[in-house]
Protein backbone atom coordinates (compact mmCIF):
# COMPACT_ATOMS: atom_id res chain seq x y z
CA UNK A 1 0.00 0.00 0.00
CA UNK A 2 2.85 2.39 0.84
CA UNK A 3 4.47 1.57 -2.50
CA UNK A 4 1.23 2.32 -4.32
CA UNK A 5 0.85 5.60 -2.43
CA UNK A 6 4.34 6.66 -3.46
CA UNK A 7 3.63 5.77 -7.07
CA UNK A 8 0.56 8.03 -6.89
CA UNK A 9 2.65 11.07 -6.00
CA UNK A 10 2.72 13.24 -9.14
CA UNK A 11 5.72 14.80 -10.78
CA UNK A 12 6.10 18.55 -10.39
CA UNK A 13 4.91 19.09 -13.98
CA UNK A 14 1.80 16.97 -13.39
CA UNK A 15 1.03 18.75 -10.13
CA UNK A 16 1.52 22.24 -11.56
CA UNK A 17 -0.47 21.64 -14.74
CA UNK A 18 -3.28 19.52 -13.29
CA UNK A 19 -3.74 21.01 -9.82
CA UNK A 20 -1.73 24.09 -8.86
CA UNK A 21 -2.39 26.33 -11.91
CA UNK A 22 -6.08 25.35 -12.26
CA UNK A 23 -6.53 26.03 -8.52
CA UNK A 24 -4.92 29.47 -8.70
CA UNK A 25 -6.79 30.34 -11.88
CA UNK A 26 -10.27 29.21 -10.76
CA UNK A 27 -9.99 30.78 -7.30
CA UNK A 28 -9.19 34.18 -8.76
CA UNK A 29 -5.69 34.15 -7.31
CA UNK A 30 -3.72 37.02 -8.77
CA UNK A 31 -0.60 36.17 -10.76
CA UNK A 32 -1.41 32.61 -11.85
CA UNK A 33 -0.03 33.25 -15.34
CA UNK A 34 3.18 34.62 -13.87
CA UNK A 35 3.51 31.51 -11.70
CA UNK A 36 3.01 29.37 -14.81
CA UNK A 37 5.73 31.27 -16.68
CA UNK A 38 8.14 31.05 -13.75
CA UNK A 39 7.55 27.31 -13.63
CA UNK A 40 8.05 26.87 -17.38
CA UNK A 41 11.20 28.98 -17.54
CA UNK A 42 13.02 28.08 -14.32
CA UNK A 43 11.50 25.13 -12.47
CA UNK A 44 10.39 22.71 -15.17
CA UNK A 45 13.88 22.18 -16.68
CA UNK A 46 15.33 21.18 -13.29
CA UNK A 47 12.44 19.53 -11.45
CA UNK A 48 9.62 18.94 -13.94
CA UNK A 49 10.10 15.16 -14.17
CA UNK A 50 10.75 14.63 -10.46
CA UNK A 51 8.07 13.41 -8.08
CA UNK A 52 7.20 15.96 -5.41
CA UNK A 53 8.66 13.83 -2.61
CA UNK A 54 11.99 13.56 -4.46
CA UNK A 55 12.64 17.30 -4.71
CA UNK A 56 15.24 18.05 -2.06
CA UNK A 57 16.07 21.20 -0.16
CA UNK A 58 19.67 20.93 -1.32
CA UNK A 59 18.79 20.71 -5.02
CA UNK A 60 16.50 23.76 -4.80
CA UNK A 61 19.19 25.71 -2.94
CA UNK A 62 21.56 24.80 -5.80
CA UNK A 63 19.11 26.20 -8.36
CA UNK A 64 18.86 29.41 -6.36
CA UNK A 65 22.65 29.71 -6.32
CA UNK A 66 22.82 28.95 -10.05
CA UNK A 67 20.35 31.72 -10.89
CA UNK A 68 22.33 34.17 -8.76
CA UNK A 69 25.57 33.21 -10.50
CA UNK A 70 23.97 34.05 -13.85
CA UNK A 71 23.75 37.65 -12.72
CA UNK A 72 20.06 37.85 -11.85
CA UNK A 73 18.98 40.15 -9.03
CA UNK A 74 18.16 38.51 -5.70
CA UNK A 75 14.43 39.22 -6.12
CA UNK A 76 14.44 37.68 -9.62
CA UNK A 77 16.12 34.54 -8.26
CA UNK A 78 13.65 34.27 -5.39
CA UNK A 79 10.47 34.51 -7.49
CA UNK A 80 10.44 30.94 -8.95
CA UNK A 81 11.63 29.47 -5.65
CA UNK A 82 8.71 31.09 -3.83
CA UNK A 83 6.33 29.54 -6.37
CA UNK A 84 7.88 26.10 -5.83
CA UNK A 85 7.78 26.43 -2.04
CA UNK A 86 4.12 27.49 -2.15
CA UNK A 87 3.25 24.62 -4.50
CA UNK A 88 4.89 22.14 -2.15
CA UNK A 89 2.99 23.58 0.81
CA UNK A 90 -0.31 23.19 -1.03
CA UNK A 91 0.61 19.60 -1.88
CA UNK A 92 1.20 18.97 1.83
CA UNK A 93 -2.11 20.56 2.84
CA UNK A 94 -3.94 18.51 0.24
CA UNK A 95 -2.38 15.28 1.55
CA UNK A 96 -0.35 14.56 -1.58
CA UNK A 97 2.95 14.60 0.33
CA UNK A 98 3.49 14.21 4.06
CA UNK A 99 5.94 17.06 4.59
CA UNK A 100 7.04 20.16 2.74
CA UNK A 101 10.77 19.64 2.61
CA UNK A 102 11.24 23.24 1.38
CA UNK A 103 9.64 24.84 4.44
CA UNK A 104 13.05 25.78 5.84
CA UNK A 105 14.47 27.10 2.58
CA UNK A 106 16.49 30.31 2.90
CA UNK A 107 15.85 32.83 0.14
CA UNK A 108 18.36 35.42 -0.98
CA UNK A 109 18.32 38.72 0.84
CA UNK A 110 16.63 41.40 -1.26
CA UNK A 111 17.50 45.06 -1.09
CA UNK A 112 14.52 46.73 -2.70
CA UNK A 113 15.73 50.18 -1.79
CA UNK A 114 18.78 50.13 -4.03
CA UNK A 115 18.27 52.56 -6.90
CA UNK A 116 20.89 52.24 -9.63
CA UNK A 117 20.56 55.61 -11.33
CA UNK A 118 22.73 55.79 -14.44
CA UNK A 119 25.11 58.61 -15.23
CA UNK A 120 24.76 60.36 -18.58
CA UNK A 121 27.59 58.25 -19.98
CA UNK A 122 26.06 55.00 -18.73
CA UNK A 123 22.67 55.94 -20.13
CA UNK A 124 24.26 56.71 -23.49
CA UNK A 125 25.98 53.30 -23.54
CA UNK A 126 22.78 51.47 -22.68
CA UNK A 127 20.66 53.29 -25.26
CA UNK A 128 23.30 52.65 -27.93
CA UNK A 129 23.11 48.90 -27.24
CA UNK A 130 19.31 48.96 -27.23
CA UNK A 131 19.27 50.82 -30.56
CA UNK A 132 21.72 48.53 -32.33
CA UNK A 133 21.27 45.00 -30.92
CA UNK A 134 19.77 42.34 -33.20
CA UNK A 135 17.02 41.39 -30.72
CA UNK A 136 14.79 44.32 -31.69
CA UNK A 137 11.72 43.25 -29.72
CA UNK A 138 13.42 42.82 -26.34
CA UNK A 139 15.28 46.07 -26.89
CA UNK A 140 11.95 47.75 -27.62
CA UNK A 141 10.60 46.44 -24.31
CA UNK A 142 13.58 47.86 -22.43
CA UNK A 143 13.30 51.24 -24.14
CA UNK A 144 9.57 51.24 -23.42
CA UNK A 145 10.19 50.63 -19.71
CA UNK A 146 12.74 53.43 -19.71
CA UNK A 147 10.24 55.74 -21.44
CA UNK A 148 7.22 54.98 -19.25
CA UNK A 149 8.46 53.86 -15.83
CA UNK A 150 6.23 50.79 -16.16
CA UNK A 151 6.89 47.47 -14.49
CA UNK A 152 7.98 44.61 -16.75
CA UNK A 153 4.84 42.57 -16.06
CA UNK A 154 2.66 45.56 -16.96
CA UNK A 155 4.38 45.94 -20.32
CA UNK A 156 4.43 42.25 -21.28
CA UNK A 157 0.79 41.68 -20.29
CA UNK A 158 -0.45 44.80 -22.09
CA UNK A 159 -2.74 44.59 -25.11
CA UNK A 160 -3.24 47.01 -27.95
CA UNK A 161 -6.76 47.68 -26.74
CA UNK A 162 -5.25 49.25 -23.61
CA UNK A 163 -3.50 51.96 -25.61
CA UNK A 164 -5.03 55.20 -26.89
CA UNK A 165 -2.22 56.62 -29.00
CA UNK A 166 -4.33 59.53 -30.21
CA UNK A 167 -4.85 60.76 -26.65
CA UNK A 168 -1.38 59.54 -25.57
CA UNK A 169 -2.64 57.29 -22.80
CA UNK A 170 -2.07 53.71 -21.62
CA UNK A 171 -4.65 52.16 -19.29
CA UNK A 172 -3.40 49.30 -17.12
CA UNK A 173 -6.24 46.97 -15.99
CA UNK A 174 -6.54 46.16 -12.30
CA UNK A 175 -5.51 42.53 -12.82
CA UNK A 176 -2.16 43.66 -14.21
CA UNK A 177 -1.56 46.45 -11.70
CA UNK A 178 0.38 45.83 -8.50
CA UNK A 179 -2.08 47.98 -6.55
CA UNK A 180 -4.99 45.98 -8.05
CA UNK A 181 -6.47 49.27 -9.22
CA UNK A 182 -6.89 50.56 -12.76
CA UNK A 183 -4.26 53.18 -13.49
CA UNK A 184 -3.17 55.25 -16.46
CA UNK A 185 0.27 56.13 -17.74
CA UNK A 186 0.72 59.18 -19.99
CA UNK A 187 2.67 58.29 -23.13
CA UNK A 188 5.47 60.60 -24.22
CA UNK A 189 6.83 60.93 -27.75
CA UNK A 190 9.46 58.25 -27.17
CA UNK A 191 6.95 55.69 -25.90
CA UNK A 192 4.56 56.35 -28.78
CA UNK A 193 7.38 56.04 -31.31
CA UNK A 194 8.41 52.68 -29.84
CA UNK A 195 4.85 51.36 -30.06
CA UNK A 196 4.32 52.61 -33.60
CA UNK A 197 7.52 50.96 -34.82
CA UNK A 198 6.84 47.51 -33.33
CA UNK A 199 4.97 46.28 -36.39
CA UNK A 200 2.53 44.23 -34.31
CA UNK A 201 -0.47 46.56 -34.25
CA UNK A 202 -3.39 45.08 -36.16
CA UNK A 203 -1.67 41.70 -36.35
CA UNK A 204 -1.57 40.61 -32.70
CA UNK A 205 -3.50 41.36 -29.53
CA UNK A 206 -0.29 42.14 -27.65
CA UNK A 207 2.33 44.72 -28.65
CA UNK A 208 5.45 42.80 -27.62
CA UNK A 209 5.64 39.55 -29.58
CA UNK A 210 8.38 36.90 -29.58
CA UNK A 211 9.91 35.01 -32.50
CA UNK A 212 7.21 32.32 -32.46
CA UNK A 213 4.38 34.80 -32.78
CA UNK A 214 3.39 34.57 -29.13
CA UNK A 215 3.51 37.34 -26.50
CA UNK A 216 6.82 37.67 -24.69
CA UNK A 217 6.62 36.34 -21.13
CA UNK A 218 10.19 36.89 -19.97
CA UNK A 219 13.24 38.80 -21.19
CA UNK A 220 15.68 38.24 -18.33
CA UNK A 221 18.15 36.13 -20.28
CA UNK A 222 18.44 38.61 -23.14
CA UNK A 223 18.53 41.54 -20.71
CA UNK A 224 21.46 39.94 -18.91
CA UNK A 225 23.39 39.97 -22.19
CA UNK A 226 22.33 43.50 -23.11
CA UNK A 227 23.39 45.05 -19.82
CA UNK A 228 26.74 43.29 -20.00
CA UNK A 229 27.23 44.56 -23.55
CA UNK A 230 26.62 48.07 -22.21
CA UNK A 231 29.16 47.54 -19.43
CA UNK A 232 26.42 47.70 -16.77
CA UNK A 233 26.32 44.19 -15.23
CA UNK A 234 24.77 45.54 -12.01
CA UNK A 235 21.79 47.22 -13.72
CA UNK A 236 18.44 45.53 -13.07
CA UNK A 237 15.40 45.75 -15.30
CA UNK A 238 13.55 47.43 -12.44
CA UNK A 239 16.23 50.12 -12.40
CA UNK A 240 14.81 51.39 -15.70
CA UNK A 241 11.73 52.36 -13.67
CA UNK A 242 13.94 54.19 -11.18
CA UNK A 243 15.73 55.92 -14.05
CA UNK A 244 12.41 57.17 -15.42
CA UNK A 245 11.56 58.57 -11.99
CA UNK A 246 14.90 60.39 -11.94
CA UNK A 247 14.11 61.92 -15.35
CA UNK A 248 10.87 63.33 -13.95
CA UNK A 249 12.32 64.70 -10.73
CA UNK A 250 15.43 66.18 -12.33
CA UNK A 251 13.19 68.01 -14.78
CA UNK A 252 11.38 69.65 -11.87
CA UNK A 253 8.35 67.38 -11.42
CA UNK A 254 7.08 66.92 -7.87
CA UNK A 255 7.12 63.74 -5.82
CA UNK A 256 3.32 63.75 -5.98
CA UNK A 257 3.42 63.72 -9.79
CA UNK A 258 5.96 60.89 -9.73
CA UNK A 259 3.76 58.95 -7.31
CA UNK A 260 0.76 59.26 -9.61
CA UNK A 261 2.60 58.25 -12.79
CA UNK A 262 4.43 55.31 -11.21
CA UNK A 263 1.25 54.15 -9.48
CA UNK A 264 2.58 54.08 -5.92
CA UNK A 265 -0.34 53.56 -3.52
CA UNK A 266 1.85 54.54 -0.58
CA UNK A 267 3.59 57.97 -0.78
CA UNK A 268 6.42 56.66 1.39
CA UNK A 269 7.53 54.45 -1.52
CA UNK A 270 8.02 57.55 -3.67
CA UNK A 271 10.12 59.15 -0.92
CA UNK A 272 13.06 57.00 -2.00
CA UNK A 273 13.50 59.54 -4.80
CA UNK A 274 13.44 62.56 -2.48
CA UNK A 275 17.22 62.90 -2.56
CA UNK A 276 17.06 63.38 -6.31
CA UNK A 277 14.81 66.40 -5.94
CA UNK A 278 17.59 68.21 -4.08
CA UNK A 279 19.47 68.40 -7.39
CA UNK A 280 16.57 70.26 -8.98
CA UNK A 281 16.32 72.55 -5.97
CA UNK A 282 20.05 73.21 -6.16
CA UNK A 283 19.72 74.06 -9.84
CA UNK A 284 16.88 76.45 -8.99
CA UNK A 285 19.00 78.08 -6.30
CA UNK A 286 21.93 78.35 -8.71
CA UNK A 287 19.72 80.14 -11.23
CA UNK A 288 19.16 82.88 -8.67
CA UNK A 289 22.91 83.15 -8.18
CA UNK A 290 23.40 83.41 -11.95
CA UNK A 291 20.84 86.21 -12.12
CA UNK A 292 22.55 88.15 -9.38
CA UNK A 293 25.95 87.72 -10.96
CA UNK A 294 24.54 88.87 -14.28
CA UNK A 295 23.17 92.01 -12.69
CA UNK A 296 26.45 92.97 -11.03
CA UNK A 297 28.37 95.77 -12.75
CA UNK A 298 31.47 94.71 -14.56
CA UNK A 299 34.60 95.80 -12.79
CA UNK A 300 37.12 97.69 -14.88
Amino acid sequence: QNANAKQAIPTLTEFMEEQYIPYKKSSGKRGWSRDRDLFNNHLQPSFGNQRLDKITLHSVQQLLTSLRNKGYAASTCNHPIRVLRHAMELARKWGIIQTNQLAGLSLLREDNHVNNIMTDDELERLVKVLRTDHNKMVCAVCLFLLSTGARLNEALSSKWEHFDLEHRNWTIPSEHSKSRKVRSIPLNDQAISILENLGTRGRYDHPFIGNRGKPLTTINRVWNRLRNDAGLPHLRLHDLRHQYASFLINSGRTLYEVQQILGHSDPSVTQRYAHLSTKSLQAAADSASDAINGAMPKLP
